[in-house]
């Protein structure tokens, strides 16, 4: 994928935030506060992306993947049979043959996040999904056939919290509860269910990560999620080498008084807009020294931008490759006000 695509930025809409309140001591508690994320990756962006899984899949099946990033257990019943890829660390889901401990292996070696990956972590963080005080430096691809599901569990403490799962081809729901209950195979009960749509992000946090269990019941159709996490400084692999590219990632400003990064460094890509469009959508932008027909039409109409200038159609700021607006420019006003305050050149 390349970086123009993967990092087409907009602003989020599809933010929710997930409270539960439970009764407690006679009281009502906060007990649950996540937040989901919709619309962050498009169907273009997750169809890259599902290609590039199923083609590690297809390498981790030729045996090309190093022996632990790659597992595909046999399907001896149903909900069995998940077939997950591992980036950044070796992590145990239980103690295995050779004593180890449920955990980040330390001395196993796997490959390091992908260029993909790292495009995808980079776009969370710059648009405010994931805190820039903890990026993601491992993850783990599950890919689940119909009836595949993940049991109750709570990610290990090896692992930083926020951390935050990434949803592909087919919605599911995800289960909370402090007891969650078995009740077949692959199926589970709890008292909160909360739905995972096509490239949605779910970050867990607090009690939600720590306090709660979750589980996935059994799929109804193929899926893929991708779960990013941050491993605990402590516990890296002895031979992780930080990346550099992840060490300096800063999310986007929104306030348009600021210059983002993406304005600062894509700057020549921008769309160029007449000034006068640009005094017509932002009337208050400029400085409250310069009184210009806008501003005063701004006032005269309570605070409502004019839709047009004189002969200028309002365009979007928000271009395909950049959808933060460039700052605009007061010069237009000032050379119009020099120019009117001018003296007139006297006719002979």
């Amino acid at each position: 994928m390349t970086r123009t695509s993967i990092l087409g930025l907009r602003r989020l809409t599809g933010r929710k935030i997930l409270t539960i309140w439970r009764k407690l001591k006679g009281r009502q508690q906060m007990c649950f506060r996540d937040s989901s994320y919709t619309g962050v990756f498009d169907a273009k962006q997750q169809k890259e992306i599902v290609e590039y899984v199923y083609n590690l899949q297809r390498m981790g099946q030729k045996g090309q993947l190093r022996a632990r990033m790659y597992t595909e257990p046999r399907k001896w019943m149903r909900g069995k049979g998940r077939v997950t890829i591992q980036f950044g660390c070796c992590y145990n889901y239980a103690k295995d043959k050779y004593g180890n401990d449920p955990g980040i292996i330390r001395d196993e070696e796997v490959d390091p996040l992908p260029p993909l990956f790292k495009e995808m972590i980079k776009k969370m963080v710059r648009l405010h999904v994931l805190p820039p005080t903890c990026i993601p430096n491992s993850c783990i691809v599950n890919i689940y056939d119909e009836g595949d599901c993940i049991p109750p569990h709570i990610d290990h403490h090896h692992f930083l919290r926020p951390f935050c799962t990434v949803s592909f081809l087919a919605q599911c729901n995800i289960l909370f509860g402090s007891n969650l209950k078995i009740v077949g195979e692959g199926e589970f009960a709890g008292p909160v269910s909360i739905p995972l749509p096509l490239g949605s992000v779910l970050v867990l946090n607090g009690n939600g990560a720590d306090i709660a269990k979750h589980c996935v019941p059994g799929v109804p159709a193929r899926r893929i999620s991708i779960t990013f996490r941050k491993m605990d400084d402590s516990k890296l692999p002895f031979n992780f080498v930080p990346d550099p590219e992840l060490q300096r990632i800063r999310p986007l400003v929104y306030n348009r008084s600021i210059k983002s990064p993406v304005q600062q460094n894509h700057h020549d890509d921008v769309k160029k807009v007449d000034p006068r469009t640009v005094a017509a959508i932002r009337p208050l932008a400029y400085s409250p020294s310069i009184n210009s027909a806008v501003q005063q039409n701004h006032r005269k109409t309570n605070g409502v931008a004019p839709r047009t200038l004189a002969g200028t159609r309002i365009v979007s700021l928000f271009t395909e490759n950049n959808d933060f607006p460039p700052l605009g420019s007061s010069n237009y006003l000032n050379r119009k006000r020099e120019n009117r305050n001018a003296p007139k050149p006297s006719i002979k």
